[in-house]
Protein backbone atom coordinates (compact mmCIF):
# COMPACT_ATOMS: atom_id res chain seq x y z
CA UNK A 1 0.00 0.00 0.00
CA UNK A 2 1.14 3.04 -0.93
CA UNK A 3 2.48 5.42 1.87
CA UNK A 4 -0.05 8.50 1.59
CA UNK A 5 -2.52 5.63 2.15
CA UNK A 6 -1.16 4.70 5.61
CA UNK A 7 -2.46 8.11 6.82
CA UNK A 8 -5.54 7.27 8.02
CA UNK A 9 -4.39 4.08 10.19
CA UNK A 10 -1.58 6.30 11.50
CA UNK A 11 -4.84 8.26 13.03
CA UNK A 12 -6.64 5.42 14.11
CA UNK A 13 -3.47 4.25 15.73
CA UNK A 14 -1.99 7.09 17.46
CA UNK A 15 -6.12 7.81 18.51
CA UNK A 16 -6.07 4.31 20.22
CA UNK A 17 -3.40 4.54 22.00
CA UNK A 18 -4.46 8.17 23.32
CA UNK A 19 -7.92 6.80 24.44
CA UNK A 20 -9.98 8.94 22.84
CA UNK A 21 -13.24 7.63 20.71
CA UNK A 22 -14.02 8.36 17.00
CA UNK A 23 -16.67 10.24 17.89
CA UNK A 24 -15.19 12.60 20.44
CA UNK A 25 -12.14 12.96 17.91
CA UNK A 26 -14.30 13.80 14.98
CA UNK A 27 -16.57 16.82 17.14
CA UNK A 28 -12.84 18.13 18.08
CA UNK A 29 -11.76 18.74 14.72
CA UNK A 30 -15.52 19.39 13.40
CA UNK A 31 -16.28 16.95 11.44
CA UNK A 32 -19.02 14.24 11.58
CA UNK A 33 -17.76 10.65 13.33
CA UNK A 34 -18.48 8.65 9.96
CA UNK A 35 -16.54 10.81 7.45
CA UNK A 36 -13.41 10.58 10.19
CA UNK A 37 -14.23 6.50 10.23
CA UNK A 38 -13.63 6.76 6.47
CA UNK A 39 -10.43 8.63 7.14
CA UNK A 40 -9.12 6.15 9.80
CA UNK A 41 -9.88 3.02 7.15
CA UNK A 42 -7.55 4.97 4.46
CA UNK A 43 -10.64 5.11 2.25
CA UNK A 44 -10.50 9.24 2.02
CA UNK A 45 -7.84 11.30 1.34
CA UNK A 46 -7.02 13.96 4.14
CA UNK A 47 -4.96 17.18 4.05
CA UNK A 48 -5.03 20.77 4.89
CA UNK A 49 -6.30 21.81 7.91
CA UNK A 50 -8.67 19.06 8.46
CA UNK A 51 -4.77 16.43 8.87
CA UNK A 52 -3.07 20.19 10.77
CA UNK A 53 -6.49 19.75 13.34
CA UNK A 54 -6.16 16.11 13.76
CA UNK A 55 -2.52 16.51 14.39
CA UNK A 56 -3.06 18.86 17.08
CA UNK A 57 -5.60 16.65 19.00
CA UNK A 58 -3.06 14.13 19.15
CA UNK A 59 -0.33 15.91 19.91
CA UNK A 60 1.63 14.69 16.69
CA UNK A 61 3.69 16.34 14.06
CA UNK A 62 1.63 16.79 11.17
CA UNK A 63 4.79 14.97 8.93
CA UNK A 64 4.57 12.05 11.19
CA UNK A 65 0.63 11.06 10.27
CA UNK A 66 1.31 11.88 6.85
CA UNK A 67 4.75 10.91 6.12
CA UNK A 68 4.86 8.22 8.45
CA UNK A 69 8.54 8.05 10.73
CA UNK A 70 11.29 9.35 9.77
CA UNK A 71 12.98 7.41 6.89
CA UNK A 72 16.51 6.99 8.52
CA UNK A 73 14.86 5.36 11.94
CA UNK A 74 12.63 3.11 9.14
CA UNK A 75 15.52 2.13 7.63
CA UNK A 76 17.94 1.71 10.70
CA UNK A 77 14.72 -0.76 11.96
CA UNK A 78 14.87 -2.77 8.87
CA UNK A 79 18.90 -2.91 8.84
CA UNK A 80 18.63 -4.19 12.73
CA UNK A 81 15.88 -6.71 11.64
CA UNK A 82 17.85 -7.82 8.79
CA UNK A 83 20.93 -8.30 10.80
CA UNK A 84 19.08 -10.84 13.12
CA UNK A 85 16.60 -12.55 10.60
CA UNK A 86 16.40 -15.51 13.65
CA UNK A 87 14.23 -13.14 15.44
CA UNK A 88 11.57 -13.28 13.28
CA UNK A 89 10.96 -9.45 13.51
CA UNK A 90 7.36 -8.60 11.69
CA UNK A 91 9.24 -5.92 9.19
CA UNK A 92 6.26 -5.44 7.33
CA UNK A 93 4.90 -3.60 10.15
CA UNK A 94 8.17 -1.52 11.03
CA UNK A 95 6.29 1.71 9.52
CA UNK A 96 3.05 1.41 11.72
CA UNK A 97 5.83 0.38 15.35
CA UNK A 98 8.17 3.20 14.81
CA UNK A 99 5.14 5.78 14.26
CA UNK A 100 3.52 4.68 17.58
CA UNK A 101 6.56 3.90 19.84
CA UNK A 102 9.51 5.98 18.24
CA UNK A 103 11.00 6.62 21.67
CA UNK A 104 11.32 2.23 21.74
CA UNK A 105 12.05 2.11 18.05
CA UNK A 106 14.76 4.72 18.84
CA UNK A 107 15.84 2.00 21.47
CA UNK A 108 15.64 -0.90 19.57
CA UNK A 109 17.58 1.01 16.81
CA UNK A 110 20.66 1.90 19.32
CA UNK A 111 21.18 -1.45 20.96
CA UNK A 112 21.24 -2.89 17.49
CA UNK A 113 24.29 -0.70 16.70
CA UNK A 114 26.11 -1.41 20.14
CA UNK A 115 25.62 -4.69 19.18
CA UNK A 116 27.51 -4.16 15.57
CA UNK A 117 29.89 -2.51 16.98
CA UNK A 118 30.41 -4.91 19.96
CA UNK A 119 30.56 -7.65 17.11
CA UNK A 120 33.26 -5.04 15.12
CA UNK A 121 35.29 -4.79 18.56
CA UNK A 122 35.06 -8.65 19.54
CA UNK A 123 36.49 -9.39 15.67
CA UNK A 124 39.34 -6.65 16.22
CA UNK A 125 40.24 -8.51 19.25
CA UNK A 126 39.98 -11.89 17.60
CA UNK A 127 42.26 -10.98 14.88
CA UNK A 128 45.31 -9.35 17.19
CA UNK A 129 45.09 -12.54 19.78
CA UNK A 130 46.08 -14.33 16.39
CA UNK A 131 48.26 -12.13 14.17
CA UNK A 132 49.81 -10.12 16.76
CA UNK A 133 54.00 -10.40 16.75
CA UNK A 134 54.16 -8.03 20.01
CA UNK A 135 51.79 -9.82 22.00
CA UNK A 136 53.26 -13.34 21.49
CA UNK A 137 56.42 -12.14 22.18
CA UNK A 138 55.52 -10.85 25.34
CA UNK A 139 53.49 -14.15 26.24
CA UNK A 140 56.48 -15.98 25.49
CA UNK A 141 58.48 -13.79 27.68
CA UNK A 142 56.44 -13.87 30.69
CA UNK A 143 56.41 -17.77 30.02
CA UNK A 144 59.90 -18.20 29.43
CA UNK A 145 60.96 -16.69 32.69
CA UNK A 146 58.41 -18.57 34.40
CA UNK A 147 59.67 -21.95 33.38
CA UNK A 148 63.31 -20.60 34.57
CA UNK A 149 61.92 -19.85 37.61
CA UNK A 150 60.20 -22.88 38.39
CA UNK A 151 63.46 -25.17 37.27
CA UNK A 152 65.77 -23.41 39.53
CA UNK A 153 63.21 -24.04 42.42
CA UNK A 154 63.08 -27.31 41.73
CA UNK A 155 66.53 -27.52 41.65
CA UNK A 156 66.74 -25.85 45.25
CA UNK A 157 64.10 -27.63 46.82
CA UNK A 158 65.53 -31.56 45.29
CA UNK A 159 68.78 -31.02 46.17
CA UNK A 160 70.05 -31.78 50.09
CA UNK A 161 73.27 -30.02 51.11
CA UNK A 162 73.85 -27.93 48.08
CA UNK A 163 77.25 -26.21 48.17
CA UNK A 164 76.64 -22.86 49.76
CA UNK A 165 78.45 -21.32 46.51
CA UNK A 166 75.68 -22.74 44.03
CA UNK A 167 73.05 -21.72 46.43
CA UNK A 168 74.18 -18.16 46.14
CA UNK A 169 74.29 -18.64 42.41
CA UNK A 170 70.79 -20.52 41.97
CA UNK A 171 69.32 -17.57 44.63
CA UNK A 172 70.29 -15.08 42.44
CA UNK A 173 69.21 -15.99 39.12
CA UNK A 174 65.93 -16.68 41.04
CA UNK A 175 66.46 -13.03 42.24
CA UNK A 176 67.15 -12.14 38.45
CA UNK A 177 64.40 -13.86 36.89
CA UNK A 178 61.99 -12.47 39.60
CA UNK A 179 62.69 -9.05 38.10
CA UNK A 180 62.56 -9.81 34.45
CA UNK A 181 58.72 -11.95 34.97
CA UNK A 182 57.89 -8.67 37.10
CA UNK A 183 58.99 -5.96 33.98
CA UNK A 184 57.33 -8.65 31.23
CA UNK A 185 54.09 -8.77 33.53
CA UNK A 186 53.74 -5.25 33.80
CA UNK A 187 54.54 -4.69 29.87
CA UNK A 188 52.15 -7.02 29.46
CA UNK A 189 49.38 -5.56 31.54
CA UNK A 190 50.30 -2.15 29.98
CA UNK A 191 50.13 -3.75 26.66
CA UNK A 192 46.97 -4.71 27.14
CA UNK A 193 45.16 -1.77 29.30
CA UNK A 194 42.89 0.40 27.61
CA UNK A 195 41.40 3.23 27.93
CA UNK A 196 37.87 3.07 28.58
CA UNK A 197 36.92 5.97 26.27
CA UNK A 198 39.51 5.24 23.23
CA UNK A 199 38.41 1.74 23.05
CA UNK A 200 41.98 -0.26 23.09
CA UNK A 201 44.85 1.15 23.57
CA UNK A 202 48.08 2.10 20.60
CA UNK A 203 49.90 -0.47 20.52
CA UNK A 204 52.11 0.94 17.26
CA UNK A 205 53.23 3.89 15.94
CA UNK A 206 50.51 3.10 13.11
CA UNK A 207 48.06 3.09 15.22
CA UNK A 208 49.12 6.05 17.68
CA UNK A 209 48.59 7.80 13.74
CA UNK A 210 45.19 6.53 13.56
CA UNK A 211 43.55 7.40 17.02
CA UNK A 212 46.14 11.13 16.46
CA UNK A 213 43.45 11.21 13.11
CA UNK A 214 40.13 9.58 14.69
CA UNK A 215 40.85 12.73 17.63
CA UNK A 216 41.73 15.22 15.14
CA UNK A 217 40.19 14.45 12.06
CA UNK A 218 41.03 13.28 8.69
CA UNK A 219 40.25 16.71 7.48
CA UNK A 220 42.28 19.20 8.45
CA UNK A 221 41.35 22.82 7.69
CA UNK A 222 44.50 24.65 9.26
CA UNK A 223 46.53 22.87 6.28
CA UNK A 224 43.87 24.26 3.48
CA UNK A 225 44.40 26.90 1.27
CA UNK A 226 47.42 28.67 -0.29
CA UNK A 227 48.41 30.58 3.23
CA UNK A 228 47.53 27.77 6.17
CA UNK A 229 46.88 28.50 9.53
CA UNK A 230 49.29 25.91 10.94
CA UNK A 231 52.66 23.68 10.18
CA UNK A 232 52.53 19.88 10.63
CA UNK A 233 54.41 20.60 13.32
CA UNK A 234 52.09 22.93 15.21
CA UNK A 235 49.60 20.81 14.86
CA UNK A 236 51.70 17.26 16.08
CA UNK A 237 53.09 19.55 18.74
CA UNK A 238 50.75 19.75 21.39
CA UNK A 239 49.33 16.67 20.43
CA UNK A 240 48.94 13.54 23.05
CA UNK A 241 49.80 9.95 22.78
CA UNK A 242 52.59 9.78 20.26
CA UNK A 243 55.67 8.21 21.09
CA UNK A 244 58.72 9.36 18.73
CA UNK A 245 57.88 7.10 15.98
CA UNK A 246 54.21 7.96 16.07
CA UNK A 247 55.22 11.69 16.06
CA UNK A 248 57.33 10.82 12.37
CA UNK A 249 54.25 9.40 10.82
CA UNK A 250 51.76 12.38 11.90
CA UNK A 251 54.20 14.89 10.55
CA UNK A 252 54.57 12.53 7.38
CA UNK A 253 51.06 12.17 6.69
CA UNK A 254 50.37 16.08 7.50
CA UNK A 255 53.10 16.73 4.90
CA UNK A 256 51.49 14.54 2.23
CA UNK A 257 47.80 16.16 3.24
CA UNK A 258 49.71 19.93 2.67
CA UNK A 259 50.74 18.78 -0.50
CA UNK A 260 47.80 17.21 -1.72
CA UNK A 261 45.90 20.40 -0.64
CA UNK A 262 48.35 22.41 -2.17
CA UNK A 263 47.55 20.15 -5.63
CA UNK A 264 43.81 20.07 -5.46
CA UNK A 265 42.34 22.64 -3.63
CA UNK A 266 39.33 22.16 -1.14
CA UNK A 267 36.60 24.36 -3.35
CA UNK A 268 37.78 22.55 -6.70
CA UNK A 269 37.61 19.02 -5.51
CA UNK A 270 34.10 19.94 -3.43
CA UNK A 271 33.20 21.35 -6.64
CA UNK A 272 34.39 18.55 -9.12
CA UNK A 273 33.17 15.66 -6.87
CA UNK A 274 29.23 17.06 -7.41
CA UNK A 275 29.60 17.16 -10.80
CA UNK A 276 31.14 13.93 -11.09
CA UNK A 277 29.32 12.06 -8.67
CA UNK A 278 32.58 11.86 -6.78
CA UNK A 279 33.98 9.54 -10.02
CA UNK A 280 37.96 9.60 -8.93
CA UNK A 281 39.28 8.72 -12.51
CA UNK A 282 37.16 11.59 -13.83
CA UNK A 283 37.94 13.90 -11.27
CA UNK A 284 41.54 13.27 -11.52
CA UNK A 285 41.42 13.85 -15.49
CA UNK A 286 39.10 17.23 -14.84
CA UNK A 287 41.41 18.42 -12.02
CA UNK A 288 44.95 17.07 -14.46
CA UNK A 289 46.60 15.75 -11.08
CA UNK A 290 47.63 11.80 -10.22
CA UNK A 291 44.21 9.23 -9.56
CA UNK A 292 46.13 8.96 -6.25
CA UNK A 293 46.12 12.11 -5.11
CA UNK A 294 42.22 12.38 -5.83
CA UNK A 295 42.01 9.47 -3.54
CA UNK A 296 43.62 10.86 -0.77
CA UNK A 297 41.94 14.15 -1.11
CA UNK A 298 38.07 12.67 -1.16
CA UNK A 299 38.85 10.44 1.72
CA UNK A 300 39.75 14.27 3.54
CA UNK A 301 37.05 15.57 2.40
CA UNK A 302 34.41 16.78 5.03
CA UNK A 303 31.53 14.82 5.19
CA UNK A 304 28.16 16.35 4.37
CA UNK A 305 25.29 17.85 2.08
CA UNK A 306 26.08 15.88 -0.73
CA UNK A 307 29.24 14.38 0.04
CA UNK A 308 28.93 10.74 1.19
CA UNK A 309 31.07 8.87 4.19
CA UNK A 310 34.29 7.62 2.32
CA UNK A 311 36.99 5.76 4.10
CA UNK A 312 40.43 5.58 3.43
CA UNK A 313 43.37 2.28 2.91
CA UNK A 314 46.78 2.16 2.11
CA UNK A 315 48.96 -0.49 2.43
CA UNK A 316 52.38 -1.83 1.31
CA UNK A 317 53.89 -3.82 -0.78
CA UNK A 318 53.56 -6.62 1.68
CA UNK A 319 50.10 -6.05 2.43
CA UNK A 320 50.56 -4.18 5.94
CA UNK A 321 48.61 -1.58 6.49
CA UNK A 322 50.17 1.82 6.76
CA UNK A 323 46.83 3.74 6.74
CA UNK A 324 43.05 2.99 7.28
CA UNK A 325 40.32 5.14 7.85
CA UNK A 326 37.02 2.74 8.51
CA UNK A 327 33.83 3.71 7.86
CA UNK A 328 30.77 1.87 8.44
CA UNK A 329 30.73 -2.26 6.73
CA UNK A 330 34.64 -1.20 5.96
CA UNK A 331 37.02 -3.15 7.92
CA UNK A 332 40.45 -4.46 8.13
CA UNK A 333 42.41 -6.21 10.22
CA UNK A 334 45.37 -3.28 11.48
CA UNK A 335 47.17 -6.83 12.20
CA UNK A 336 47.77 -10.25 10.43
CA UNK A 337 46.88 -10.93 6.40
CA UNK A 338 43.66 -9.36 5.28
CA UNK A 339 41.13 -10.89 2.59
CA UNK A 340 43.50 -10.80 -0.21
CA UNK A 341 39.70 -10.46 -2.05
CA UNK A 342 39.71 -6.69 -1.61
CA UNK A 343 40.60 -4.72 -4.47
CA UNK A 344 43.47 -2.77 -2.31
CA UNK A 345 45.54 -5.75 -2.27
CA UNK A 346 44.57 -6.86 -5.98
CA UNK A 347 45.97 -3.79 -6.86
CA UNK A 348 49.53 -4.60 -5.92
CA UNK A 349 49.54 -7.72 -8.82
CA UNK A 350 48.99 -4.63 -10.89
CA UNK A 351 50.66 -1.83 -10.16
CA UNK A 352 49.76 0.99 -12.50
CA UNK A 353 45.99 -0.48 -13.37
CA UNK A 354 43.07 1.18 -11.26
CA UNK A 355 40.73 -1.16 -10.31
CA UNK A 356 36.95 -0.68 -9.39
CA UNK A 357 34.60 -2.92 -7.58
CA UNK A 358 31.52 -3.23 -5.55
CA UNK A 359 32.09 -5.05 -2.61
CA UNK A 360 30.02 -5.76 0.66
CA UNK A 361 31.31 -7.81 3.80
CA UNK A 362 29.37 -10.52 5.49
CA UNK A 363 25.75 -10.01 7.41
CA UNK A 364 22.46 -9.28 5.73
CA UNK A 365 22.71 -5.97 7.14
CA UNK A 366 26.12 -4.95 5.45
CA UNK A 367 26.53 -1.71 3.15
CA UNK A 368 27.31 -2.18 -0.26
CA UNK A 369 30.40 -0.11 -0.80
CA UNK A 370 32.39 1.09 -3.96
CA UNK A 371 36.06 0.55 -3.71
CA UNK A 372 38.69 2.34 -6.05
CA UNK A 373 42.16 1.15 -5.96
CA UNK A 374 45.39 1.24 -7.52
CA UNK A 375 49.16 0.49 -6.43
CA UNK A 376 51.97 2.88 -7.28
CA UNK A 377 56.15 3.38 -6.85
CA UNK A 378 57.20 4.80 -4.06
CA UNK A 379 60.53 7.20 -4.16
CA UNK A 380 62.73 7.14 -6.78
CA UNK A 381 63.08 4.48 -9.97
CA UNK A 382 66.25 3.03 -10.17
CA UNK A 383 67.92 0.31 -12.53
CA UNK A 384 70.30 -0.79 -9.44
CA UNK A 385 67.16 -1.37 -6.80
CA UNK A 386 63.90 -3.14 -7.00
CA UNK A 387 60.72 -0.74 -7.02
CA UNK A 388 58.87 -0.05 -3.94
CA UNK A 389 54.68 -0.34 -3.98
CA UNK A 390 52.08 0.50 -2.42
CA UNK A 391 48.27 1.00 -2.58
CA UNK A 392 46.02 2.95 -2.26
CA UNK A 393 42.10 2.31 -1.93
CA UNK A 394 39.33 4.63 -1.42
CA UNK A 395 35.49 3.26 -0.08
CA UNK A 396 32.71 4.92 -0.78
CA UNK A 397 29.54 4.10 0.94
CA UNK A 398 26.82 4.84 -1.55
CA UNK A 399 27.69 1.54 -3.89
CA UNK A 400 24.82 1.71 -7.30
CA UNK A 401 22.67 -1.29 -6.92
CA UNK A 402 25.05 -3.79 -8.91
CA UNK A 403 26.17 -6.93 -8.06
CA UNK A 404 28.36 -7.07 -5.32
CA UNK A 405 31.61 -9.34 -4.74
CA UNK A 406 31.66 -10.16 -1.09
CA UNK A 407 34.74 -9.76 0.89
CA UNK A 408 35.96 -10.80 4.60
CA UNK A 409 38.29 -9.36 7.21
CA UNK A 410 40.60 -11.76 7.34
CA UNK A 411 40.27 -15.23 7.04
CA UNK A 412 39.94 -16.72 11.02
CA UNK A 413 36.92 -14.39 11.66
CA UNK A 414 35.28 -14.93 8.43
CA UNK A 415 31.92 -17.26 7.85
CA UNK A 416 31.47 -17.71 4.45
CA UNK A 417 31.84 -21.03 2.89
CA UNK A 418 33.65 -22.30 0.08
CA UNK A 419 36.16 -19.36 -0.85
CA UNK A 420 38.89 -19.78 -2.85
CA UNK A 421 40.77 -17.22 -1.21
CA UNK A 422 40.91 -18.75 1.87
CA UNK A 423 43.81 -19.50 3.91
CA UNK A 424 42.83 -21.12 7.40
CA UNK A 425 39.54 -22.74 8.01
CA UNK A 426 37.26 -20.07 10.31
CA UNK A 427 36.52 -20.12 14.17
CA UNK A 428 33.00 -18.60 12.93
CA UNK A 429 30.05 -21.11 11.88
CA UNK A 430 29.11 -21.22 8.27
CA UNK A 431 26.09 -18.85 7.09
CA UNK A 432 23.42 -19.63 5.19
CA UNK A 433 24.87 -17.32 1.96
CA UNK A 434 25.88 -17.70 -1.23
CA UNK A 435 29.84 -18.51 -1.58
CA UNK A 436 32.56 -15.51 -1.84
CA UNK A 437 35.38 -15.53 -4.31
CA UNK A 438 33.73 -14.65 -7.19
CA UNK A 439 34.47 -11.75 -10.04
Amino acid sequence: MPQRQLTGARIRSRRLDRQISQSDLAARVGISASYLNLIEHNRRRIGGKILNDIARELELEVAVLADGAERGLLEALRAAAAGQVQAGAETEQSEDFAARFPGWSGLVVGQARRLAALEERVAAMSDRLTHDPHLDTALHEVLSVVTAIRSTASILVGSDGLDPDWQGRFHRNIHGDSLRLADASQALAAYLDAPKDEGGAAFSPVEELERFLDLHGYHVPGLEGPDPMLSPHEIVEGAAGLSAGGRDLALAWLGQYRADALAVPLDQLAQAALDLDNDPAAIAEALEVPLVTVLRRLAALPVGGAHPEIGLAVCDGAGALLHLKPIEGFALPRTGPGCPLWPLYQALSRPGQPIRAVVTMPGASSPRLTCYAIAEAQGPVSFDTPPVYAATMLVVADAPVTPARPVGRTCRICPQPACTARREPSILPEPSVAPIGGP
